[in-house]
């Protein structure tokens, strides 16, 4: 069961996009960009000429780590062991084959800690999951690692992110890890996760789109240790 009462919902519709708010989307909230199957698995679909929320490009239908009450839950690395852990397919890529299914993003910020990307390559017939890091918040522009290779549409993987109180920072995609340490000026800047379908595209007719099901959601704060 994936539990929506820690998350909002952001939508393609509206200017800026429509948010919709944590006790909504736990009662049941579906529509026509987002479907909730009992809680069991969540459909995600972005179409390139979605609306896009403020300072973004790109459209999407994602969540935004809340609290229960519907308060942005934001935190510093230092202050827990954190981790974001799904476990989905991708069903549909728009005409550049990339959309994000996970984030570490910055509070206040346009450009997130980290961002993993789905990217289908169409003469392979498959994706690559790629992280895009920023290891320093000064960092103008992310590094990008191509984590793991050879992922059809409609193939399952799961994926893990681990930020642990001493500035580590993991990846783990199915059997695959990769392992960086952060620069400690991340450490006071506020962070929360994100998941479901951010299409990096905006260009072209409704048909075209990011899609994604999720069959496992779970965000985790492990309380240090006394």
């Amino acid at each position: 069961m994936i539990d929506l009462a820690i998350w909002n919902l952001s939508i393609p519709v509206g200017v800026p996009a429509t948010t919709i708010e944590t006790p909504v989307l736990a009662s049941g909230y579906q529509d026509h960009y987002f479907k909730n199957n009992n809680y069991d698995s969540l459909f995600f679909w972005a179409p390139v000429n979605g609306t896009t929320t403020a300072s973004a490009s790109y459209p999407r239908t994602e969540l935004r780590e809340t609290y229960p009450d519907g308060k942005p839950h934001n935190w510093t690395y230092p202050s827990a062991d954190n981790f974001l852990r799904a476990g989905l397919k991708v069903s549909q890529v728009p005409s550049t084959g990339k959309i994000v299914v996970g984030q570490i993003h910055a509070y206040k910020s346009s450009r997130p800690l980290l961002k993993l990307e789905y990217q289908y390559k169409a003469r392979y017939d498959y994706g690559n999951i790629v992280v895009k890091v920023r290891r320093s918040p000064d960092d103008e522009t992310s590094e990008v690692i191509n984590v793991l290779s050879g992922v059809p549409l409609n193939q399952r993987f799961i994926y893990s992110i681990h930020l642990t109180p001493k500035g580590t920072l993991s990846v783990n995609v199915n059997a695959t890890k990769w392992t960086t340490k952060l620069d400690s000026a991340w450490a006071t800047k506020p962070l929360y996760f994100k998941a479901g379908v951010y299409t990096q595209d905006n260009t072209g007719y409704e048909t075209e789109a990011g899609a994604a099901i999720f069959d496992k959601l779970q965000i985790e704060h492990r309380p240090l240790p006394m």
